[in-house]
């Protein structure tokens, strides 16, 4: 599980990269019920921040690369910033931003890119810990990463963030699933996944990349919300023995993410 007591390794914030921010807020508004809000002295179309129950659960921000599409980014925890960065570089990750402080003291950042092309980033909070709420209705419940080389994926990351990794075999011979746990940390803790997916299947960049698995109360009729508010349903919603009813989705301008009532709620 994902939880707000984060750990070096864990996943501790997220955003997304969207042409339009304000579309982007109306679209998440709409399907999950968050509120928006100007982060600090952000203008509006800004970096934003969402909000559940009054509790931060990521944010949105326009598009700051040459050439880059809408997606969202998935923050590692580290007390360390530039440890970490210089741990990405040692192991074959490129470096798309050096750590830079956000604001007078709520944290730093580094923008990164493993040797086979996901994107993620690191936060060395200061003031601001990360998001409020995790493995809830409407928040980050999973990571996942599909990867055209699994086993080179597993070796950098766990050079990285000292991951525990176990492989799992997905049913019907459908290849192998690994479970990613921060260093030190029980199962109870393991906070996402990795798998192998053929290069063709990437779409729409045609690189590896990592998504989040947003928890429903009702996968089918969240999904019915991304549909009618200009998303689109890319496979499911299809119930997983042992994990739940899921389903993968694009939102407006076709930043992929998961939607997912776990078994237990079922």
């Amino acid at each position: 599980m994902i939880t707000t007591d984060f750990v070096p390794g864990s996943p501790c914030w997220l955003d997304l990269g969207a042409p339009d921010v304000e579309v982007a807020t109306a679209f998440y508004r709409a399907v999950f019920g968050w509120r928006s809000e100007p982060f600090g002295d952000q203008e509006a179309g800004g970096y934003t921040l969402f909000r559940l129950d009054g509790k931060a659960v990521g944010a949105v921000g326009p598009l700051t690369e040459d050439g880059a599409t809408s997606a969202w980014t998935i923050y590692f925890h580290t007390p360390d910033a530039d440890a970490t960065v210089k741990a990405v570089e040692q192991a074959g990750g490129s470096v798309r931003s050096q750590p830079v402080m956000v604001g007078a003291e709520d944290g730093r950042f580094a923008q990164l890119t493993d040797p086979q092309g996901a994107d993620f980033a690191i936060w060395q909070p200061a003031r601001y810990p990360g998001f409020e709420a995790a493995d809830a209705p409407g928040s980050l419940g999973w990571t996942e990463l599909y990867t055209t080389d699994p086993a080179a994926a597993q070796t950098f990351y766990r050079s990285v963030f000292d991951w525990h990794t176990q492989d799992m075999p997905l049913p019907a011979g459908g290849g192998t699933y690994t479970l990613l746990t921060p260093a030190h940390c029980g199962d109870d803790r393991t906070h996402g996944g990795l798998m192998g997916v053929p290069i063709d299947l990437l779409a729409p960049t045609g690189k590896p990349y990592w998504h989040p698995v947003f928890i429903s109360k009702d996968c089918d009729a969240t999904v019915g919300l991304v549909t009618g508010n200009g998303g689109t349903l890319s496979m499911g919603p299809e119930t997983a023995e042992g994990v739940g009813r899921l389903a993968v989705c694009t939102d407006s301008a076709g930043a992929e993410f998961v939607i997912l009532t776990p078994h237990g709620a079922l």
